[in-house]
């Protein structure tokens, strides 16, 4: 008898050990669905594209990494720094044709409260910085930008609604001109057992050519444990509805994997 009890008391106990496990993760994928939550995160995402070039006989593949990185600077504010760093393969662009290389750098930093709004909403703004370090011109503007860039999301029950956008301009003496503005607008869905679903558009628009790019991404994310780092892997396709006459057309596909550090 003792023992069928001591065996029930432990199942409970993990059980309950699970239960706050999940909890925990449904937490921490939400907060990583919010841009500027205070969460320390390294995503890694790797594009496929296909159709590019004026005759759409080229591929482009993409792997992006974002640190996110927190700081507190008063007792009611955050500095969230977001860095994008592109690396690029392009081929056959033109026949035979083959490229790789960094793209531009963007550097995000977000000053936002602490705690939501009354009506439960969090938003952060600040400046955007573009670092020139791409290999050509064909990978990147390769010149130095800036501009502004904020968001506002909510985060009512397992839903996360929201918008980031941005615009840059060329600075510094730039060869060419440069006014772009950026808008993703996103909808997420969080489950208790820490699956993610996402639907959102990263549009540019190109204010010197009068021109947009207009993707739209479904990703499935979901939060793990590998011992005692947790990681979000992700999957998804795309499809460009408009596009530059040299950038991609069609369909494409993403995977990703996004590293947490929470405190």
């Amino acid at each position: 008898m003792k023992r069928a009890q001591l065996l029930t008391a432990a199942l409970i106990l993990l059980m309950s050990a699970a239960m706050s496990d999940a909890a925990t993760d449904e937490e921490l994928a939400k907060q990583l669905a919010n841009p500027v939550a205070a969460l320390i995160s390294v995503p890694f995402e790797y594009k496929y594209d296909q159709d590019v070039g004026s005759n759409d006989t080229g591929t482009q593949r993409t792997l992006v990494v974002k640190p996110v990185i927190p700081f507190s600077i008063t007792d009611d504010w955050n500095l969230i720094t977001r860095t994008i760093i592109p690396y690029v393969w392009l081929d056959d662009i033109t026949l035979g044709s083959s490229d790789r290389g960094f793209g531009d750098i963007q550097a995000s930093f977000f000053f936002s409260p602490k705690t939501p709004t009354s009506g439960g909403v969090t938003w952060g703004i600040g400046p955007i910085i573009q670092v020139p370090t791409s290999s050509s011109n064909g990978l990147g503007r390769n010149e130095w930008g800036a501009g502004i860039t904020g968001l506002a999301l909510k985060q009512p029950g397992p839903w996360t609604i929201g918008l980031l956008a941005s615009h840059t301009w060329d600075v510094g003496g730039a060869d060419s001109d440069q006014s772009d503005t950026f808008v993703q607008p996103f909808l997420n869905y969080t489950t208790p057992n820490a699956w993610t679903f996402v639907l959102n558009t990263e549009s540019n628009y190109d204010w010197i050519a009068k021109d947009w790019s207009v993707p739209i991404n479904v990703n499935v994310k979901k939060l793990v444990s590998i011992g005692e780092q947790r990681v979000s892997f992700s999957a998804g396709v795309r499809n460009w509805v408009h596009s530059t006459n040299s950038g991609p057309d069609g369909w494409g596909l993403t995977f990703g994997a996004t590293l947490l550090f929470p405190k």
